[in-house]
């Protein structure tokens, strides 16, 4: 064990990677609906291994800091853009409100208990569960004028204050808006009878929205034996097809054996008779049970030999702010059905009159010859790729730390964006570049997971790790007081929230719930949301404030320090 903790101390990377590991290890348990979370575990761990008086030089916690930051942007800058347009100002109002409202009163209780710049900073990120204004926070702790002694011990503190309010910060914002937030707009029942009136509102009163699927519910390919008399002397399969869309059954017949001959190519005018095969294409709970009046399912692998796709489409220009009962009505979008919609990350609820943003990504399914052609209509195809374009990641981070550590002096204090800052503006205009222009820029979902969720762990495992000799001393310090300090920073911007979505905004229930959670950047409170009201419809009020809380909650961090 000696010889080990010695080669951690030769080579403090080993113990950056020893965190990381034990940290997401324990970040995956839970107890009923309660768990630590990756960040904070990753944090804890830190602080343990940290004890063994481990010191990580050089720039390794700047560089994984601005990665972090950059993929933040990166991945809302599309949203954040689009909310300044007409439609979605109320909610960035909303969200500018809100965040202003946390900020407040954070700096109140900061003021009232006589918090410096470091509690009030780790109260901050804390309680409002947004881990980078630790590293924001500590690049402004850097410029102020005091002591080099103070500002480290004003940086030590942040870590210890931000795991004292990180937990009720994540479970006690699930809490207030899956379960008290209802009531603040007139009870659940109502809500629940509100949330479903603006599904049927979206769906265009449409029984169960034919041709629209969630991603659970998947699209299906079958073979049925025609013989059914409806039949008759042979029906065409134009007239089948809108047999079905009658019925509110959006399902497409995709291949044809007769005669022993398999036609590939299917016209409308191609003629059906009692005794072909045909292969049926559509929601699962559409083609299962056809059989009872087409005629008996059959396994013909020859039949169902064929390739289908799946396929990630990113929205362009053409298509901004129409609906999907819009696309689903042109022509190109015969045989294909969209199985997901991502905005912002976020999955969206799939309803006709669900309006579609430039830069989101929709996932076609299809024949592969019909979903490429919707595709090229649609928008870019966004292919699975593990290609990242590390000459626009670079250039940004580089672009926008340039830009952050631009400085004015204020009073003899320099006041600066950080290049931390700097790299998240970057991020958001760079991420929205890549939705105007999709053909440059590509980073791949798993590439902005990784430049996000390593990028911000690998800075908190050294943050922990740096910070491990005086965190039991600073906890002692703060202890407990600032426990209930935290829980009401967590909960008094929420439902001030709630009541300015409700009375002041007059946004719809579910909205008022989603652009809540969304300014308040917490995705675990939208889920516990979701289940409360049986409704998927919240999340539409969700992305655009996450947008802009991700940014404002953020520089907050800068501010916050300059305040106290």
């Amino acid at each position: 064990m000696e010889w080990i903790i010695n080669q951690l101390r030769a080579y403090p990377e080993l113990a950056i990677f020893l965190t990381i590991a034990l940290g997401f290890w324990i970040g995956k348990f839970k107890y009923k609906q309660f768990s630590l979370g990756i960040v904070t575990s990753v944090l804890l761990v830190g602080v343990l291994v940290g004890q063994l008086d481990i010191t990580v030089d050089g720039p390794i916690k700047s560089v994984f800091f601005l990665m972090f930051l950059f993929a933040i942007g990166y991945k809302v800058g599309p949203q954040f853009f689009r909310g300044l347009k007409k439609d979605g100002l109320p909610q960035v109002y909303f969200a500018v409100l809100m965040c202003l409202s946390s900020l407040i009163f954070i700096w109140l209780l900061a003021l009232i208990m006589g918090y410096g710049p470091g509690e009030a900073a780790g109260l901050l990120a804390g309680s409002q569960t947004i881990s980078a204004v630790i590293g924001v926070a500590g690049d402004t702790i850097k410029g102020l004028s005091v002591s080099e002694q103070q500002k480290q011990d004003m940086i030590n503190i942040i870590p210890v204050a931000y795991a004292v309010t990180y937990i009720f910060g994540t479970a006690g914002s699930a809490w207030i808006l899956g379960s008290l937030g209802p009531r603040l707009l007139g009870g659940l029942e109502k809500v629940k009878a509100a949330c479903k009136e603006l599904e049927n509102q979206l769906g265009n009163t449409e029984a169960d929205q034919p041709g629209f699927i969630h991603a659970s519910r998947p699209v299906v390919f079958r073979a049925y034996r025609i013989e059914n008399d409806w039949f008759g002397n042979g029906k065409t399969v134009d007239q089948l097809e809108n047999y079905f869309i009658q019925n509110n059954k959006r399902l497409f017949v995709e291949r044809m054996r007769h005669n022993d001959s398999i036609i590939n190519d299917i016209m409308p005018y191609q003629l059906l008779t009692k005794g072909d095969e045909i292969v049926l294409s559509g929601r699962r709970e559409f083609a299962i049970g056809e059989e009872d009046w087409i005629g008996e399912e059959v396994v013909d692998y020859d039949l169902l030999d064929f390739p289908a796709e799946v396929l990630p489409v990113m929205v362009t220009k053409t298509f901004n702010n129409k609906t999907l009962g819009f696309i689903r009505s042109q022509k190109f979008m015969h045989g294909v059905s969209i199985r997901r919609i991502k905005r912002a990350g976020i999955d969206i609820p799939i309803y006709a009159g669900t309006k579609i943003d430039a830069g989101d990504i929709l996932e076609l399914v299809g024949l592969k010859k019909e979903v490429e052609v919707a595709a090229k209509q649609i928008g870019y195809i966004d292919r699975p790729t593990n290609a990242t374009d590390m000459v626009f990641v670079g250039l940004g981070i580089l672009i926008g730390g340039l830009f952050g550590a631009l400085a004015i002096h204020i009073g003899g204090i320099p006041i600066s964006l950080s290049t931390s800052g700097g790299a998240l503006i970057a991020g958001l205009i760079f991420g929205w570049l890549r939705s105007k222009h999709p053909t440059f820029g590509q980073i791949p979902e798993s590439s902005v997971w990784v430049l996000n969720n390593v990028g911000l762990n690998m800075f908190i495992a050294v943050v922990g790790i740096s910070s491990g000799p005086s965190f039991v001393q600073g906890f002692r310090e703060v202890g407990l007081p600032l426990f209930a300090i935290g829980a009401l920073a967590t909960a008094l911007p929420l439902i001030t929230g709630l009541l300015m979505a409700r009375y002041l905004f007059k946004f719809h229930p579910a909205l008022s719930l989603g652009c809540t959670a969304g300014a308040r950047t917490t995705t675990a409170a939208l889920g516990a949301i979701q289940e409360a009201v049986g409704s998927e419809t919240p999340s539409l009020g969700y992305t655009v404030t996450y947008a802009v809380g991700n940014t404002l909650l953020i520089i907050w961090g800068v501010v916050i320090v300059l305040l106290t």
